[in-house]
C-alpha cells in the first residue's frame, strides 16, 4: 500500500519502489537507533547517580609546630583517579600546642589527647561503619618535630611511638605517622595548590579528562610555626640541582623548584628576632621591642626565647630569667631587626643564606597558612600591591597599643601582638628573600581555602601517598554532565518523534 503513492513521483517504477523503500527503512532505523540511544544513556545516568551517591574517605593529621589539625576528605568511589574531585568534610583544630610539645606538661598532654579522641570520635560518627577499614589514615609531622628529632631524636620516637599505638587501635586503615622533610612538605603543598585549582585535568567538551590548555601551574608558598617552604615549576625540563625534583603526574612532567627553611617560620623567626633584640639591648631584662604596639608590655622566661634549636644561647644564659619587652611602635627599627635575622649577602640565583633559587617571575604564587593570616590581619588578603602591604604595615604598626585593640577587636590577644612584627617579616621574607619585586607581588594570592577546602600540604600528601594521582593518564569516559545528557535526551527524543510522524504520514498517504 505504500508503494501506491510513490507511482506519482516522475522516477522509473524501479527507481520509485527502490526510493520508497529507501525512506521506509531509513525512518524506522531512525526510530530505533534513537530509541536505542535513549535507553542507553538513560541507563549510563542512571549508574553515574548510584556512583555518586557512594563515597570514598581519607584522613590526615597535619602535626604541626604549633597546632595539631585533623582532616577528613572524601570523594566520588569512581572517581578518585580524576582531578577537582576531593573535597574536605570535617577539619578539626586539637587543643594545646604542636604534638612537638608533648612529654613535657603531663596536665598539657591530657588535654591534647583528650582533643585528639574527640576529633577522631567525630571523624568515626561521620565515615559510614562499613568504611571505616577502607579509610586511609595518615599523621605526618613537619618542622617542629624535625627540630625536636634533631635535638632529642629519642624523646621525638617515644612521642611518635605513641600516637602510632593509638592510631593503630582505631578502626581505620591507618598507614604510618612520619616526620616529613622540608622538601616533601614544600612538594605536597604545591601538588595541593594545584589539584584544588584544577590545573592538572579538566574536562572536555566530550566529557573526557584532559590536560588544561597551556598547562599553566601555580606557584606555592607556605608559612608555618617553624619552618616556611616555597616550590614552583620550571620552564626549563634539563633543569637539576639539589632543590629540584622531577614528578610525573597524569603522564607529564614536572620540574619543580622545592625548598623549605626550618628556623624561618613566623614563630621561630619571631623567637629569633626577640634574641636579637635581647643581645643587643643594654640591659637584657628590660628591653625595647620596635615590633611591639606602643604601650603593650609582656614578661617572659629567657627559656620562652632562647630554647630552641634555632638559637644560639648567650654565654651567661640563664633559662629562669625573666625577661620584659616593651613596646615602641617603631617601624624602622622593625624592618630593620627582622632583615637582620636573614643572609641576604648572596644576590644572583639565590633567595637568603646562600640557598640557590631560580627567579619566581612572571608566574602565579598562592600564599597560605601564616602568609594568610597575616595578609588578613592588615586586611590586604587575596591580590594586592607590594606598595598596599607597604603602607598598611606602617599603619598597623604606627597605633598604639589600645587603639589596636578597638580597631582589630577580631584578632585574638595572644596573636594580636605579633602582627606587626610578621607583616614587616612577610614583606621581607618575600621581597628581600625570594626576590619578589612591585611587578612579581601583584601575581602573589593570599588565600587561605580554594573551593571550601584548606590549602596546606595534607591533601596532596594524601594524593601523593596513596596513589591517588597516577603517573600515567588513562583515557577514561566519564558518566555525561547533566547538560550533555539533557541535550542528547531532547535531541534524540526529537529524532524518534520526527520518525514516527513520517512513517505515520507514509501509511495514511498509502491508504488514500
Amino acid at each position: 500500500m505504500i508503494l501506491v503513492k510513490c507511482q506519482q513521483l516522475k522516477l522509473p517504477s524501479a527507481l520509485q519502489e527502490m526510493a520508497c523503500k529507501f525512506g521506509t527503512c531509513l525512518a524506522f532505523f531512525f526510530l530505533l537507533a534513537s530509541l536505542a540511544v535513549i535507553i542507553t544513556i538513560s541507563v549510563i545516568q542512571g549508574h553515574k547517580r548510584v556512583f555518586e551517591s557512594r563515597l570514598k574517605y581519607g584522613i590526615v593529621i597535619d602535626s604541626g609546630s604549633s597546632r595539631s589539625t585533623v582532616h577528613l576528605y572524601q570523594w566520588p568511589a569512581e572517581k578518585q583517579n580524576n582531578t577537582g574531585v576531593v573535597s574536605q568534610t570535617l577539619r578539626c583544630m586539637v587543643t594545646g600546642p604542636g604534638i612537638s610539645d608533648m612529654l613535657v606538661d603531663n596536665a598539657q598532654d591530657q588535654q591534647s589527647w583528650a582533643s585528639i579522641r574527640e576529633c577522631m570520635n567525630n571523624i568515626t560518627k561521620i565515615v559510614p561503619a562499613d568504611q571505616h577499614n577502607s579509610t586511609v589514615l595518615y599523621l605526618g609531622a613537619t618542622a617542629g618535630m624535625r627540630l625536636l628529632h634533631s635535638q632529642n631524636e629519642t624523646k621525638s620516637n617515644e612521642i611518635l611511638k605513641n600516637l602510632q599505638n593509638y592510631l593503630q587501635s582505631l578502626p581505620f586503615n591507618f598507614q604510618n605517622a612520619s616526620i616529613m622533610s622540608g622538601k616533601e612538605e614544600g612538594l605536597y603543598g604545591w601538588i595541593t595548590v594545584n589539584y584544588l585549582l584544577g590545573n592538572f585535568l579538566e574536562r572536555n567538551i566530550w566529557n573526557m579528562w584532559v590536560r588544561p590548555a597551556g598547562g599553566k601551574m601555580v606557584g606555592s608558598m607556605d608559612l608555618g610555626g617553624a619552618s616556611t617552604q616555597i616550590a614552583f615549576t620550571l620552564p626549563d625540563p634539563n633543569a637539576q640541582g639539589t632543590d629540584i625534583v622531577r614528578v610525573s603526574l597524569y603522564g607529564y612532567e614536572y620540574n619543580i623548584y622545592t625548598h623549605s627553611f626550618l628556623c624561618y617560620g613566623k614563630n621561630e623567626a619571631e623567637k629569633r628576632v626577640l634574641a636579637a633584640l635581647v643581645k643587643n639591648s643594654e640591659n637584657a631584662t628590660h628591653v625595647t621591642n620596635p615590633c611591639f604596639n606602643l604601650g603593650y608590655n609582656m614578661t617572659v622566661s629567657a627559656e620562652s626565647i632562647f630554647g630552641t634549636e634555632c638559637i644560639e644561647t648567650p654565654a651567661d644564659y640563664d633559662p629562669k630569667q625573666m625577661i620584659t619587652l616593651k613596646g615602641s611602635s617603631d617601624n624602622g627599627a622593625c624592618r630593620d631587626v627582622v632583615k637582620s635575622i636573614f643572609d641576604l649577602t648572596c644576590t644572583k640565583n639565590c633567595s637568603f643564606d646562600a640557598v640557590y633559587q631560580p627567579s619566581v617571575g612572571p608566574g602565579d604564587f598562592l600564599a597560605y597558612a601564616g602568609f594568610f593570616y597575616t595578609a588578613q590581619a592588615v586586611e590586604l588578603k587575596g591580590i594586592s600591591q607590594l606598595d598596599q602591604w607597604n603602607s598598611s604595615t606602617w599603619e598597623f604598626c604606627s597605633w598604639d597599643w589600645p587603639t589596636l585593640k578597638l580597631k582589630k577587636a577580631w584578632i585574638a590577644e595572644k596573636y594580636r601582638k605579633s602582627y606587626c612584627y610578621s607583616a614587616h617579616y612577610v614583606q621581607t621574607l618575600l621581597v628581600n628573600g625570594y626576590k619578589f619585586n612591585k611587578d612579581t607581588w601583584k601575581h602573589i594570592d593570599f588565600q587561605k581555602q580554594v573551593h571550601n577546602t584548606n590549602i596546606g600540604w595534607s591533601l596532596g600528601y594524601m594524593l601523593h601517598t596513596s596513589n591517588m594521582i597516577p603517573a600515567e593518564a588513562e583515557l577514561v569516559r566519564l558518566p555525561m554532565a547533566n547538560s550533555v545528557f539533557g541535550g542528547l535526551l531532547f535531541l534524540f527524543t526529537a529524532l524518534t518523534i520526527v520518525s514516527v510522524m513520517f512513517l505515520i504520514i507514509k501509511a495514511v498517504r498509502a491508504c488514500y
